[in-house]
């Protein structure tokens, strides 16, 4: 149950991510996700929209640290770790 719980809370901190970046691009910068997410990796600006979208994972993890669920909490933090793993490399 440990392992299902710390895999949970990665797929919900990949999740977080992938909508906190939607939320920028969609309401900040005013395009289509797909070509917002394209301008950006030309401009070479990936990993700010990465970053940006990580700030959501904070509430997800303080979520999950109020309703006691520790171990998805790791899987959030081990979520943007690889998320930043994956920034750096592209």
């Amino acid at each position: 149950m440990n392992k299902i719980d710390l895999l949970i809370g990665f797929v919900i901190g990949i999740i977080v991510s992938i909508l906190g970046m939607f939320l920028y691009i969609t309401f900040i910068m005013h395009t289509d996700f797909i070509t917002g997410m394209q301008l950006m990796k030309n401009e070479g600006n990936l990993g700010k929209i990465v970053t940006l979208g990580s700030i959501l994972d904070l509430v997800a993890f303080g979520i999950l640290l109020k309703m006691n669920k520790e171990l998805m909490a790791r899987g959030v933090v081990l979520a943007v770790i690889i998320l930043t793993i994956i920034t750096l490399f592209i």
